[in-house]
């Protein structure tokens, strides 16, 4: 087989022919021609009118251990689409690239995976490069097209720097993508988002999740009120966690109760995990425990024994009695002789609507914390950023549904 064939195979470009290979500056050249003399402008108009011709090189993907450029004769084409002056597309590459498309599909690929000074080292390039390159990935998906077809979404922080320094995070629950990010933990950073979708696509909305905070009920309150607002059943079994504690550490440690081998201060402290623990995972150690809690402290089991009603609101009650089962159970707290207990009623009782609504929708905010794990890691990778900006075109690139298909990928 011909070299020339032989590398028309191996490269794979539609609608072009290799002219000739030859090694130069420890680098392989393929030049290549479009086989159409019809020039086609990047907004997809075609002509047969050349305003002016020059050559050009893409970086490829590398054969071995030698770089590969293809050089191909480019010409530009007065659009009457347009209105501009522009160089034709070519099949191999993104308009206004100088990489082909394989190149940067598989720059990208890495790049969701691995810092970008090692994806340049691999692919024996430099860190400008590659960022450029994200950079151009992730604008060419960030359209205002995005944000269509919203329907439920959730939205939550997270902290990027020391300081206090915040991003916030808007999601889609269908997809699970992150759809945008802005600056700051404030009302007025999730009011410019709701701006930003305009009146049409707002109504199109029907769930918004986050935690019992203000800061995001407010605005999604004024701008969406006709969604429903999903209080994320991690932070509302958190509390009930937290108000148990609380008694635990107003009980006054007995001097007398003992389990077994442990002294009464061990067994004080394995009655403090005990309750945290949750039911199912309970061991019979723990169940033995919480029988000598019942009968010799009554009410710090009692606030235990509220902590997994309230659980079982997410766990094994229906949704069609999820109201009937809170109103129960926020009776039975404001009861309790726990003031922590009776503080976290008046809790759930102000938030109950946003509790109720998570439920029948199906919905948390577990999305978010995913997302959020997965942000660290990319800040991990890259030992920190110092900008801003990278961190978040990071974040779109590898959650935000940004394609980056393998070159060896068959379609």
């Amino acid at each position: 087989m011909r070299a020339n064939a032989l590398f028309n195979r191996l490269l794979g470009f539609s609608g072009t022919v290799v002219e000739s290979v030859s090694f130069a500056d420890q680098a392989l050249l393929v030049k290549v021609r479009l086989r159409s003399a019809v020039l086609v402008c990047p907004c997809g108009r075609q002509s047969r009118a050349a305003y002016d011709a020059s050559h050009r090189r893409w970086r490829h993907v590398n054969l071995g251990r030698w770089k590969v450029y293809i050089q191909a004769r480019i010409r530009r084409v007065d659009c009457a689409g347009c209105g501009q002056v522009r160089t034709e597309w070519m099949p191999f590459a993104r308009p206004g690239a100088r990489h082909t498309r394989d190149f940067e599909d598989l720059a990208g690929w890495l790049t969701k995976r691995m810092s970008k000074a090692a994806v340049a080292t691999l692919l024996r390039t430099t860190w400008h490069t590659i960022d450029a390159i994200a950079q151009r990935l992730v604008a060419a998906h960030l359209d205002d097209d995005r944000l269509d077809g919203l329907h439920r979404i959730g939205v939550d922080e997270i902290a990027y720097r020391k300081g206090r320094k915040f991003l916030t995070l808007v999601t889609d629950h269908d997809t699970g993508r992150v759809v945008w990010i802005g600056e700051g933990h404030t009302s007025a950073t999730l009011t410019t988002f709701y701006d930003l979708l305009g009146e049409h696509r707002r109504a199109q909305i029907q769930a918004v999740t986050m935690d019992m905070t203000r800061i995001y009920r407010e605005p999604t309150l004024t701008h969406l009120p006709h969604a429903a607002v999903c209080f994320d059943p991690f932070h509302v079994i958190k509390w009930a966690g937290d108000a148990v504690e609380l008694a635990y550490q107003a009980t006054p440690r007995p001097a007398t109760l003992s389990l077994g081998e442990l002294t009464p201060k061990q067994t004080w402290q394995k009655v403090r995990t005990t309750l945290r623990q949750p039911a199912e995972h309970l061991d019979p150690t723990g169940w033995a425990l919480l029988r000598k809690l019942r009968t010799h402290h009554p009410r710090l089991w009692r606030a235990w024994h509220l902590k997994e009603r309230l659980r079982d609101l997410y766990r094994t009650v229906p949704p069609d009695q999820a109201a009937t089962h809170l109103n129960r159970w926020i009776t039975a707290a404001s009861r309790a002789a726990s003031n922590a207990i009776r503080t976290l009623a008046r809790r759930i009782r102000r938030n109950q609507h946003g509790i109720l609504n998570a439920i029948h929708h199906g919905l948390s905010n577990s999305l978010t914390e995913g997302l959020n794990a997965g942000i660290r890691l990319i800040q991990r990778r890259a030992h920190g950023y110092a900008s801003l900006d990278n961190l978040i075109e990071m974040i779109y690139l590898c959650h935000g549904g940004v394609p980056t298909p393998l070159p060896t990928e068959t379609h």
